[in-house]
């Protein structure tokens, strides 16, 4: 997703269940107070004052202005940066990312970038979409915009690796793998699936003339409707999290 596409106000009506459900991985970091932490994709910050509030010192890294000024607004050392082109050297006890890696194609430098982060013996905790994840969302969006003659691939924002392609990347950084699985977590939705997708697939909607918008969206929820909404109309997200900890050298 392009700096300018996230909104604040949105994400936090549509999908605040995003960093409610990241909660337990804090207690996968086990933060410790005087520990310097980097969150990494920290978003509007809400985890990243969680973070703080166990002692550590926190810096947040996001690539969208919009999300770093309201993690700024919550008092967080927050800063734009690239994801994949990490500007640390040596800085961080511990790097922390909860559903940020997936929008960053570039994985084996978003790794590279938490390695130099990293100090000796630090560790890295992160969850994000894994193999398999909104698989049901995303045929709908291609099958969608495949009815109007449009290829959905290029559009397409969403890197979403195996148990296997991941560790790869982590041990050939230097990593050792101390733990990673592929986590299904189907996710009731506060409201619509088009609610979420406006949040999550803008790209994927700009695709058509806003005049037809509407009318994709709910094409896209006709063909999602067997799979994710229930007898009573209520919406869920096929989410499969992958989640790794992993110690630098």
């Amino acid at each position: 997703m392009s700096d300018d596409a996230w909104r604040p106000a949105l994400y936090d009506r549509d999908t605040r269940f995003v960093s409610d459900l990241g909660a337990p991985l804090v207690d996968v970091l086990d933060p410790r107070a005087g520990e310097r932490i980097l969150d990494l994709g920290c978003g509007d910050g809400a985890l990243t004052v969680t973070l703080a509030e166990r002692g550590a010192s926190v810096i947040g890294v996001d690539a969208s202005p919009a999300m770093v000024a309201v993690a700024r607004e919550r008092g967080i050392d927050a800063r734009v940066m690239d994801g994949q082109a990490l500007a640390f050297d040596d800085a961080f006890d511990a790097v922390f990312s909860n559903a940020a890696l997936h929008w960053m194609p570039r994985q084996d430098h978003v790794v590279a970038g938490v390695r130099w982060a990293l100090r000796p013996g630090g560790r890295f905790v992160a969850e994000f979409g894994g193999a398999g994840n909104v698989a049901a969302i995303r045929e709908a969006l291609h099958g969608a915009l495949a009815a109007r003659r449009i290829d959905a691939a290029p559009l397409d924002p969403w890197t979403f690796p195996t148990t296997a392609s991941f560790a790869a990347l982590l041990e050939d950084a230097g990593f050792a793998v101390l733990s990673i699985a592929l986590i299904p977590r189907p996710t009731p939705l506060p409201g619509t699936l088009g609610d979420w997708l406006e949040v999550f697939a803008t790209r994927f909607l700009d695709a058509v003339p806003a005049t037809e918008r509407a009318a994709l969206t709910n094409e896209v929820e006709r063909r999602a409707a067997p799979r994710l909404r229930d007898a009573v109309g209520r919406w869920s997200a096929d989410y499969v999290r992958l989640r790794v900890v992993a110690r630098a050298p």
